[in-house]
């Protein structure tokens, strides 16, 4: 059973969401502050959804301020499943390295920037939520052996944002649902049995968005192009692109294949991805070399990895 506050977050995110479809920030933020009073009345969901009733039943013209939205609320679903890895120096040098990416990339910009964390679990996996918001697990870290293998990781997950690959997938959930609700309902007070309703839609569209990319992964269309985005957009940094290539070629044969779980469940098989990744270094004009400081420092940097 789902519990009072588990539902009040569900709530709270939902409506988070919804609200910025079609409010100000200001309205946003008068309806998160009723809502974290930790009381949900009728009348309080009543004020929320009534700024909703032009929401739109599409995502096809999403802002970048409503991505944001979406994607903290989804991050804040994977982050109730992996707690954080508390290294603030290995947490800054990856969002050194990752920001250093995404200035080079096809979406420099997003709405509240972009954000690096380590997520604290052995599983080998790398996530990338609307909006600008990038996980790399710590299983993952320990399998880069340079800074041009990270650097590519990074720029893989970069890609999908730029390419806005998690609003493709939002576009296919359940949010219709609860738009089709609060049409019908804008104009009136909810009863106990609407409220259920709306949060159990929103746990389920959340639920849904944390397991595309947790468990199912992205479309494989989409880690293909992504693939192709992390070449360019490492060159551009002046990274070499095979990083991303020696990645791939370290997880073949890799004993956590066997798991099923992580990167082996959400991505494309390496013996898959490698092929057309080297047809797409080829075409690349050069490749810039590798550094020996940039070696160094990751070494120094990830030495206290435990």
């Amino acid at each position: 059973m789902r519990s009072p506050r588990r539902r009040l977050f569900v709530l709270m995110s939902g409506l988070a969401v919804l609200v910025m479809l079609s409010a100000s920030c200001s309205t946003v933020q008068q309806q998160i502050g009723t809502l974290t009073g930790g009381k949900v009345s009728s009348s309080d969901v009543e004020s929320a959804t009534k700024i909703t009733k032009a929401v739109r039943n599409s995502f096809a013209d999403i802002t970048e301020e409503e991505e944001y939205y979406i994607g903290r609320a989804v991050s804040a679903m994977i982050l109730s499943r992996y707690p954080v890895y508390r290294n603030e120096a290995l947490t800054q040098y990856m969002n050194h390295v990752g920001n250093a990416v995404v200035v080079h990339s096809d979406r420099p910009e997003t709405y509240a920037g972009y954000h690096f964390l380590i997520l604290d679990t052995e599983e080998v996996n790398a996530l990338a939520a609307p909006g600008g918001f990038i996980f790399i697990t710590k299983g993952l870290l320990k399998r880069c052996k340079d800074e041009e293998m990270l650097a590519c990781i990074l720029a893989h997950e970069v890609g999908h944002v730029s390419a806005k690959h998690g609003l493709q997938s939002i576009k296919k959930s359940r949010l219709i649902d609860a738009f089709s609700i609060i049409g019908q309902e804008a104009a009136q007070r909810y009863g106990s049995e609407k409220l259920v309703q709306l949060t159990d839609i929103f746990e389920d569209v959340l639920g849904d968005i944390a397991e595309k990319l947790i468990e199912r992964g992205y479309d494989r269309k989409y880690e293909y192009e992504a693939d192709k985005l992390s070449l360019h957009i490492s060159s551009r940094t002046g990274y070499n692109a095979n990083g991303l290539l020696d990645f791939l070629d370290t997880m073949v044969g890799d004993a956590s294949t066997e798991s099923g779980k992580g990167w082996f469940k959400t991505h494309p098989s390496a013996e898959d991805r490698i092929g057309k990744v080297k047809n797409e270094i080829s075409s690349l004009k050069s490749l810039a070399p590798k550094r020996e400081e940039r070696t160094s420092r990751f070494e120094k940097v990830l030495k206290g990895l435990s």
